[in-house]
């Protein structure tokens, strides 16, 4: 959380050299990403890979680089974020996990750790990764969900939703929904999943699985939904939108406190 004391960034023991690395660690990580300014590394904020390497250094001597599934945003949550890194350490798995438990912010946690086959990297090597985007539809805002998900007061339709969510099924250019600032070889993406749910409370939560996600697709994707369940577009928009690969003509982006990372699936 907020104004939580983070690990000082320096190393315990002095580094000579270059690293032979000998081992391939899998961490499964969870994190609340209100305070961060998302996953990678950056020079002038708090970020994901920032306190977890200065926690690694901490806690084996050496210089960690740690390698993410993908890059979260800004404020987007993780239920189960795969990371990897290369050490020479001989340290038990236990005690990685439950010596970076000891160390990192409240906010952040090592839910499991593994050694990974020599090869294995955390973003290539997955083959499906599963996202979820949480939405309170109820007249009056929460102060405790506030930084969880996205207030809506006006009302949707859950029938509108689904038939908008069937839209999106299989392989199809989803380049409409990218958001500004990516740089892919192809917008092509395979949805395997992609539903609503309806639950007490007023929560809508929507969860899609794909074998990739361009970047911003899923709330760039939610909020054009949203527009859906609005009635101010038909659910077949969604098609025609796909065929149009055009940015400017789906609907908002959705904000990131609404959207977690569920899953990452590997062979």
């Amino acid at each position: 959380m907020k104004g939580l004391p983070l690990p000082t960034p320096s190393v315990t023991a002095p580094v000579s050299g270059p690293i032979s690395p000998t081992r391939t660690i899998c961490l499964t990580l969870e994190y609340d990403g209100t305070a961060y300014h998302g996953w990678q590394r950056q020079a002038n904020a708090l970020t994901i890979q920032e306190v977890v390497e200065t926690c690694l250094a901490r806690l084996t001597g050496q210089v960690i680089r740690l390698h993410s599934s993908g890059r979260t945003d800004a404020g987007v949550h993780a239920l189960g974020q795969v990371a990897h890194f290369l050490t020479t350490s001989s340290l038990p798995l236990s005690a990685f996990r439950e010596g970076l438990n000891s160390l990192l912010p409240r906010d952040l946690a090592i839910l499991k750790v593994c050694d990974a086959p020599a090869g294995f990297h955390a973003r290539y090597s997955a083959t499906a990764k599963t996202y979820e985007y949480r939405i309170l539809n109820r007249p009056v805002r929460s102060p405790v969900h506030c930084n969880y998900c996205w207030w809506l007061a006006r009302p949707l339709d859950q029938g509108l939703l689904r038939q908008a969510a069937g839209y999106i099924l299989g392989e199809q250019d989803f380049a409409a929904f990218q958001a500004s600032g990516g740089s892919v070889k192809t917008t092509t993406r395979k949805v395997m999943a992609a539903s609503w749910e309806e639950k007490p409370g007023g929560w809508r939560i929507f969860q899609i699985t794909a074998n990739g996600f361009l970047r911003g697709m899923v709330r760039a994707l939610v909020g054009t939904m949203v527009e859906v369940g609005w009635g101010k577009r038909s659910p077949g928009d969604l098609k025609r939108l796909l065929a149009a690969r055009d940015r400017r003509q789906a609907g908002p982006t959705a904000p990131a406190a609404g959207l977690y990372l569920v899953e990452v699936r590997y062979d």
